[in-house]
């Protein structure tokens, strides 16, 4: 008798199971979505024990009559395709028609469905794949199917369940998903008995994020949408301050299907490029739209993963216009302060302006009597030059004519450094404190890779090379990126076995050591090299070196320094964070102040 024997079909679906019912979140989507594509306006999600007691969903849709109902819970028994050109222009959520056939294979599941054209409702039990006849019964419009003890007669995949409130976290996370999506929809989830979300229909997005995650300010959060090739893109983006330790807070949907793709991931980290610090997600909610025959869903049982098309065009799609609304904004952080109390007597509104204006008045009064004895040796804010030191020895003058340093003239000085780091600014709104480095390294940042896009950074023959010596990885990493280093305006020669020689530096990084400089680029691109494609290898290194170029904290500045600072900072398009994702200006507001000080 030979080996190989068929499977029944409740084995088959048992197998089934294992792919597309992983938990009670998987059943808790996967019955979801059959209620969203049954039209359904209204949907209740009642879950005992962390769904391993207990899941039911009601909804009001089309609901199935007798025949439907036997039907629905064979194994590929759907009514969402019909032929294989159906695959390629799916708009509905689900279509396998493996979803009620797994369930019933590894649960106990009693359905009880009605139609809009009849009074009479139907309903079938299912135990572990075994069916009873369908009988009348009584019933609401609509669909109500009840799964009770998952995996009960698995007792190999039940012992993998966590504790309820674990799988209760992963069935309000399925339950958040789809409420994103179909804000049409009055949804409601409910646990042991009580009410964990009720969400009415047709709310706001901003409103439902509010009511799903009480812990984000979505009074922040900023909007964009375009529409452009074929794809509309709407987005609420988080401010960078409110950014988080892993990638949570970022929901992707796709025709009102929530999925998971690099390139879109990929694209949301490079439009916060510069905003945030290392290690740090942004909030994003995303929503694409674009024609079914753009994209493939027939990737994973699950649904989650999809194949574009065309990827670059999506991920250039999204990147520019996150990217773009993201730089068009002020994202200024505001100071946190500890909250006053309030306190009665606060006056009238008038009252109020005079005592603001009263403390704008002698803010500038105290900018005016402070003001600091300007410095010898002054230091030109601008690229690679400085008045108090001229590295002759290193580097050759020039061809042109020296630029004459101009700071722009001021008619009132509104600012004072302290520390010899920081800059507080006087405004209309209150006033500002700046850190030095953190801007001059952004503005630097910026000016790097402009001319890196151009073609290479300029550079300056030394009247002496410097060398220095190399091990034999590190002699690698010259060779294997010596087009990267080369368009930083360096020029390596092998000048021995184990020596190289720096012909060529750059002139915007003149202030830095040619030799310290080159040997932490050579251990960066060590690190980073094969981790990174060559454009965010190539950022990495300009953060580098616009952070080595940059003035630095504890360097005392003069009035002119200062000033032309502050002017230059109006030349780029965002200035707010350092390339590290730094802040590099805190905002303090009058009313702030007032506030502290119980003024208001």
């Amino acid at each position: 008798m030979g080996r190989i024997v068929h499977l029944d079909q409740n084995m088959i679906n048992m197998i089934a199971a294992g792919e597309v019912i992983e938990r009670p979140a998987s059943v808790v989507k996967e019955l979801m979505e059959n209620s969203i594509d049954a039209g359904a306006t209204d949907i209740t999600v009642t879950v005992e024990d962390g769904g391993r007691k207990l899941i039911a969903i009601a909804d009001n849709g089309c609901g199935m009559d007798a025949d439907d109902l036997d039907a629905a819970f064979a194994s590929h028994a759907t009514s969402k395709i019909k032929d294989t050109d159906d695959l390629h222009g799916i708009a509905t959520l689900g279509f396998r028609g493996e979803a009620l056939a797994s369930v019933a294979s590894i649960a106990h599941v009693r359905t009880v469905s009605r139609t809009p054209d009849t009074d009479q409702a139907h309903c079938i039990e299912i135990d572990c794949g075994t069916k009873s006849p369908v009988s009348p019964c009584s019933g609401d419009l609509g669909t109500t199917i009840q799964i009770r003890d998952i995996f009960y007669k698995t007792p190999a995949r039940r012992k993998f369940l966590r504790t309820a409130n674990t799988e209760m976290g992963h069935i309000s996370e399925q339950f958040t998903r789809i409420a994103l999506a179909h804000l049409p929809l009055a949804l409601t989830l409910i646990h042991n008995k009580r009410e964990v979300h009720r969400l009415p229909k047709d709310q706001d997005l901003a409103r439902r994020i509010g009511q799903l995650f009480s812990m984000l300010p979505v009074d922040e959060l900023i909007p964009t949408e375009t529409r452009e090739k074929g794809i509309r893109i709407r987005a609420l983006l988080g401010h960078p301050m409110a950014s988080r330790t892993n990638n949570r807070f970022q929901y992707t949907f796709l025709n009102n299907r929530f999925i998971r793709d690099k390139f879109i991931s990929h694209a949301v980290k490079e439009a916060y490029r510069g905003l945030l610090e290392a290690n740090r997600f942004p909030v994003a909610f995303l929503f694409i739209e674009m024609p079914c025959t753009d994209y493939d869903v027939n990737v994973h049982p699950t649904k989650t993963e999809v194949r574009f098309y065309n990827s670059n065009l999506v991920h250039s799609q999204i990147l520019s216009t996150l990217r773009e609304k993201l730089l068009g904004t002020d994202l200024h952080m505001p100071a946190k302060l500890p909250a006053a109390p309030v306190t009665s007597g606060t006056g009238s509104g008038v009252a109020q302006r005079a005592r603001r204006q009263e403390i704008a008045d002698a803010m500038a009064d105290f900018f005016k009597q402070h003001r600091p004895p300007a410095h010898q040796g002054q230091f030109d804010l601008r690229p690679g030059r400085t008045v108090h030191e001229t590295p002759a020895d290193r580097v050759a003058p020039p061809a042109q004519p020296a630029e004459v340093v101009a700071a722009p003239e001021m008619s009132e000085r509104n600012f004072i450094q302290i520390h010899d780091s920081y800059i507080i600014e006087q405004t209309q709104e209150g006033f500002v404190i700046i850190d030095q480095h953190a801007l001059h390294e952004r503005m630097m940042h910026h000016i790097l890779r402009q001319r890196v896009r151009r073609d290479h950074l300029e550079s300056q023959r030394l009247l002496l090379p410097e060398t220095f010596e190399v091990t034999e990885a590190q002699a690698d990493t010259i060779e294997s990126n010596a087009e990267l280093i080369a368009k930083l305006g360096i020029e390596l020669t092998a000048f021995g076995p184990k020596t190289y020689a720096i012909q060529a530096f750059p002139t915007l990084l003149a202030k830095s050591e040619p030799v310290a400089f080159v040997q932490d680029v050579i251990d960066l691109l060590a690190t980073k090299s094969a981790a990174l494609n060559p454009e965010d290898l190539l950022d990495e290194v300009l953060s580098m070196a616009a952070c080595k170029a940059a003035i630095k904290a504890g360097q005392k500045l003069a009035d002119t320094e200062i000033e032309q600072l502050l002017a230059d900072r109006e030349k780029y398009e965002s200035t707010t964070r350092c390339p590290h994702g730094r802040p590099t200006t805190i905002t303090f507001s009058m009313s702030e102040l007032e506030k502290q000080f119980k003024r208001t």
